[in-house]
């Protein structure tokens, strides 16, 4: 039951940040949506280096002056995988009215929920792979530090939630329906984690390759589109707090709760 709960969290921040869309203004203010982007920002850069790289390089330890190659290699691949998503999948961002990745005849509102179950892609595979591990009996993950990575990261889904679907409604959409999309951009976290513990026997070997793969695929996301997003036009170093703030928050849960 713990670990079911575990894997929901993040999905469970998705959804109460996209119920703020039955509260809230029909849109959010710049200021704070360049705020909310930077702490995403933090946290997700802080969850990597934690919960996943330093986790990598320790189960490597008897590699000797070469423990560091899994983290480096699982590391590259993700950068790579999302990369190629990113070229693959019709997607729009928030900030752009340019689509990116493949010709698509796809609606506005569609490709913006594409864009958000992007990035949720790892996140799901970072917390599936966590518990994977913590199943496995490895001793470099504790079930505290598993649930700091789904708190971290429902966190972060919170103003996440919040910032695809109010855009959603503004674009015409009912209050019911934006959420409806909110909501399920988030579905693809505990489904990619359901799947990574259902092949937890196959990937045992595979652990520090898969966590360090998860955190290049965390950090893709940071470097390509949020940041990016979060530092254009004006108030843009507002960015620079909401990231402070995320990175100390998640550093925080992960050594305490560790």
């Amino acid at each position: 039951m713990n670990i079911i709960l575990g894997l929901f969290i993040p999905f469970i921040g998705t959804a109460l940040g996209a119920a703020g869309v039955f509260f809230l203004k029909d849109t959010i203010s710049p200021l704070l949506q360049k705020a909310l982007l930077g702490f995403a920002s933090g946290v997700m850069v802080a969850a990597a280096v934690w919960s996943l790289l330093i986790p990598s390089i320790d189960m490597s330890k008897d590699m000797g002056n070469f423990s560091a190659l899994p983290a480096a290699v699982g590391f590259t691949f993700g950068i790579a995988f999302l990369l190629a998503m990113d070229k693959l999948i019709p997607h729009l961002h928030l900030s752009s009215d340019k689509p990116e990745g493949t010709v698509s005849s796809l609606k506005k509102s569609t490709m913006l929920v594409l864009a958000v179950t992007l990035h949720n892609i790892p996140e799901g595979m970072a917390v599936g792979v966590v518990f994977a591990g913590l199943l496995s009996g490895s001793t470099q993950i504790s079930i505290a530090g598993a649930f700091a990575l789904s708190i971290g990261i429902a966190i972060q889904n919170f103003p996440e939630g919040a910032i695809i679907s109010l855009p959603l409604m503004s674009d015409g959409n009912s209050k019911k329906k934006a959420f409806m999309y909110g909501m399920l951009s988030g579905i693809v976290e505990p489904i990619g984690a359901v799947i990574t513990i259902l092949l937890t026997g196959v990937i045992l070997p595979l652990l520090p390759y898969m966590l360090s793969f998860a955190a290049g695929a965390m950090i893709y996301v940071v470097v390509e589109e949020l940041l990016p997003e979060a530092s254009q036009g004006e108030h843009s170093d507002v960015n620079i707090i909401g990231f402070a703030i995320g990175f100390l928050i998640m550093m925080v849960l992960d050594v305490t709760l560790s």
